[in-house]
């Protein structure tokens, strides 16, 4: 049995388990206030050089402890001064040792918008993500049928966030062009084994439409792939374990912000 398949095993067990009525969850998440507007910020962002999306990650399955003692936070906050565009939290307890207490503490202390990054697979998992404070949601294609991620994508849009529908190939991606997804990330790292091929987002970014917002996900190892993957199109990354493991943070997080300069590749 593959990562991925475990991971959703245990989750679709848990909304199996989960006794919480649908419709009063929407109820709540509808009344609260309006998102930050997560793909509007990478587009702003991407407009002087290239979106971050900085990422909260205790852990991670395949290299374990990350940093386990984080404060979600501080952490946000220090993220949000470097530069950062957008956060990531991952809320995932079991593999990635992440809470929904990560994201709500992450969403209070910046103003930047923020992506709750899980194994989403419920309704209610969406309606618990606006509840959280995220301003966005992740939604990866090998994970949902083609039903579910419709359906997902027009509730989360119902509750005012965005829906990043992730995608691994190129079969993955005709399906999210095929429901008309907006916002797409490529991640670099298969789900079902966790490698990580670093040249996967370049070789998709040509099938992917000029109207879509871009955004290259593992793999990312510094500036150099930073400048690399915006030359191909992307307008954004998602970065996560070389920033938590970074020393310097706002240095590291400079280094990925630099601005791209044509010249400089003449």
């Amino acid at each position: 049995m593959t990562y991925l398949q475990k991971i959703l095993d245990l989750h679709r067990l848990n909304a199996k388990n989960d006794k919480r009525s649908f419709e009063l969850l929407y109820e709540e998440a509808s009344r609260i206030g309006p998102t930050r507007g997560f793909k509007k910020e990478l587009t702003r962002h991407s407009e002087k050089g290239i979106a971050v999306i900085a990422e909260i990650k205790r852990r991670s399955p395949s290299k374990g402890d990350l940093f386990a003692n984080l404060d979600p936070g501080v952490l946000a906050a220090e993220y949000e001064s470097g530069g950062a565009a957008a956060i990531s939290v991952l809320t995932d307890k079991e593999n990635f040792g992440g809470s929904d207490k990560d994201l709500i503490e992450a969403s209070k202390s910046v103003k930047i918008p923020v992506l709750r990054k899980d194994f989403t697979v419920d309704q209610r998992d969406i309606c618990d993500a606006r509840i959280m404070g995220a301003d966005a949601v992740l939604l990866i294609v090998s994970a949902l049928d083609r039903y579910e991620l419709k359906d997902f994508i027009e509730l989360s849009i119902e509750l005012d966030m965005d829906p990043l529908v992730e995608v691994h190939d190129e079969k993955e991606l005709e399906q999210a062009l095929s429901v008309e997804a907006k916002l797409i990330g490529v991640n670099q790292r298969d789900l079902k084994s966790f490698e990580v091929d670093p040249l996967k987002a370049t070789a998709l970014m040509s099938k992917i439409p000029e109207s879509v917002t871009a955004v290259a996900e593992s793999g990312i190892d510094g500036g150099e792939s930073a400048r690399n993957l915006m030359r191909v199109g992307y307008s954004a990354l998602l970065v996560g374990e070389l920033l938590v493991k970074s020393n310097d943070r706002m240095k590291t997080l400079s280094e990925l912000n630099n601005k791209f300069d044509e010249k400089s590749y003449e």
